[in-house]
């Protein structure tokens, strides 16, 4: 009994030993058909897949800062839409040649002055306003002001005769207007202006403006001196004595004497 007993218990180990060697060769199959090298390749799969999340995060955060800036946008737009309406209408009252330092087009209407004060616009553009306009600035103190600008028109030139017209051009004219107000412009301020604030060389000639302008029908007015003629567009000479003369027929200065001074005055046309 005890053989037969031991026998079957070494069969039994070598059917054991024989199945745990099938199972120890199928693992080297499965070894062999799944090499370690694919555990490196899925880490780098992984990784990858890490990074292209972070990217679809990062889109997503984007995706929503533009959608938040949406609203901000339109109402911007909307914004500039409004303002640009209001720029194109002021621009159709805006005139095509400004009045400052410039000759008036034959089209203007005869003995219209640019004072100060006066924009030279359309009255309808006063009803134009931008949004949020800015507090006014505190007015000036008030003194003699800026001298008129009375330029001639091409009417009030054709408007002459001959002879007196001559050569003159309308642009000839209105740059001698324009040197006329530069010389009242710097006697008022040689009037205005306190001791301290002139050179020492410009006081003698101060007080001499100050004491014509003190005259009687000169006080109050813009004036300057024959003196003071020195171009650039207006000169004494033959076409310069020419524009005064038509300056003085149409209203646009007057003369006096004040001592040995011939004083030229600015005058407003009637």
């Amino acid at each position: 009994m005890d053989v037969k007993n031991d026998g079957s218990s070494l069969d039994s180990l070598i059917a054991s030993f024989n199945s745990r060697i099938t199972e120890l060769q199928e693992l080297v199959i499965g070894r062999n058909m799944y090499p370690a090298s694919s555990i490196t390749d899925l880490s780098a799969v992984d990784t990858a897949l890490k990074a292209m999340e972070l990217q679809v995060q990062a889109i997503k955060d984007r995706l929503r800062e533009e959608t938040e800036a949406i609203p901000k946008a339109k109402a911007l737009i909307n914004a500039s839409l409004q303002q640009q309406k209001k720029l194109q209408n002021m621009s159709l009252h805006v005139p095509s040649v400004m009045p400052d330092r410039m000759a008036m087009s034959n089209s203007d209407p005869p003995n219209r002055c640019f004072l100060p004060g006066f924009s030279g616009q359309d009255p309808g553009l006063e009803s134009l306003k931008l949004v949020d306009e800015p507090a006014a600035l505190p007015k000036e103190k008030k003194g003699r002001g800026s001298p008129p600008l009375c330029y001639i028109t091409g009417h009030e030139l054709d408007s002459l005769s001959s002879y007196m017209r001559g050569r003159l051009t309308l642009e000839k004219v209105n740059a001698a207007i324009n040197d006329m107000a530069s010389y009242a412009e710097a006697n008022a301020h040689l009037v205005a202006a306190p001791k301290k604030k002139l050179a020492e060389n410009l006081w003698e000639r101060a007080l001499e403006i100050r004491d014509i302008a003190s005259v009687e029908g000169v006080k109050g007015k813009h004036f300057f001196l024959e003196t003071d003629i020195k171009g650039p567009a207006l000169k004494l000479d033959n076409t310069g004595k020419a524009i005064l003369t038509v300056l003085r027929h149409l209203g646009r200065i007057s003369e006096t004497r004040v001592g040995h001074h011939r004083v030229i005055i600015l005058q407003k046309p009637q």
